[in-house]
């Protein structure tokens, strides 16, 4: 089970995005890095293509983050938190935050 999904909203706690919150939009496994909605942003220059409908200039796209510079957002203290997982009676895995065991979701 991961600690992180997509969807969560997370805060970033390294880099020139420090401090910022967004959601999360794409892991990448692989490489252990995520995608945070509006998160480190960064500019790519696009040639123009007519015939793919592509129109050339300057884009701004959200830039892949490592995944340790992410700690998720707990709403109910304000601040980032670190998650645990732990096993129910029937046998479910659950996430809980550490610092106040509050389910994740």
């Amino acid at each position: 089970m991961q600690k992180l999904r997509t969807g969560d909203e997370v805060i970033v706690l390294a880099g020139k995005s420090n401090g910022q919150r967004g959601k999360i939009s794409r892991i990448i496994k692989e490489k252990g890095r995520v995608v945070v909605d509006g998160v480190n942003m960064m500019k790519k220059h696009v040639k123009p293509n007519p015939q793919a409908d592509i129109q050339g200039g300057i884009i701004e796209k959200e830039a892949p983050m490592n995944i340790s510079n992410v700690a998720i957002f707990n709403a109910g203290t304000g601040k980032a938190d670190k998650v645990g997982i732990k096993v129910q009676d029937d046998g479910k895995r659950v996430r809980f935050y550490k610092s106040n065991g509050e389910l994740v979701d």
